[in-house]
């Protein structure tokens, strides 16, 4: 849901599950992981293959990890680590699916993590990109479950594809109703 906000600005990028480098000497097996999400603002559009930090001019704004059973220590520990102190990543957060309370994020300041504490309506702000992660529950991709959605500081959702469409459907119907009143 955070493509179309960025469609809105001149410059940035969001994507996930793919290799970002950050390292020009790396060891082929250590300098890179593979964020499952993450959003890069003041950096040209376009599609990548995977993100070079020393290519591109700078890392991730914000980074987002699933937890897993498998990955959850490593994603706490290791990986926040790395986007602390090697990519300085400015905002970190994690979310677990099947155990929706287990959410964290932690901002930047002077060089360490300190934790992002919800605010008044539970959600995690987003300084950087000026937006809210909230967990959200309902159906997405016909399975229902509690999802991690981006929102505005107003409270309103970043619209799913599906929701863009519906609601694209009820101005037309509503139009196509105001015409016919029109007529008669």
């Amino acid at each position: 849901t955070l493509q179309p906000w960025l469609d809105q600005r001149p410059d940035g990028y969001a994507g996930g599950n793919m290799f970002l480098y950050f390292s020009l000497a790396q060891v082929r097996h250590q300098d890179f992981r593979g964020p499952d999400f993450f959003a890069v603002l003041d950096v040209p559009k376009g599609e990548r293959k995977s993100w070079v930090v020393w290519e591109e001019g700078k890392g991730p704004d914000v980074v987002i990890e699933l937890l897993s059973e498998s990955t959850a220590i490593t994603d706490k520990t290791e990986k926040k680590l790395v986007y602390q102190n090697q990519l300085k990543v400015a905002e970190y957060f994690w979310f677990d699916p099947f155990h929706p309370d287990d959410w964290a994020g932690f901002g930047l300041q002077q060089g360490v993590y300190a934790p992002l504490l919800p605010d008044e309506q539970g959600r995690l702000l987003s300084r950087r990109l000026g937006l809210a992660l909230v967990r959200w529950h309902g159906v997405y991709e016909d399975v229902e479950a509690t999802w991690l959605r981006w929102a505005t500081l107003a409270g309103e959702l970043l619209p799913t594809k599906d929701e863009k469409l519906n609601t694209a459907e009820q101005r037309a119907q509503t139009a196509e109703q105001h015409a016919q009143r029109s007529e008669e």
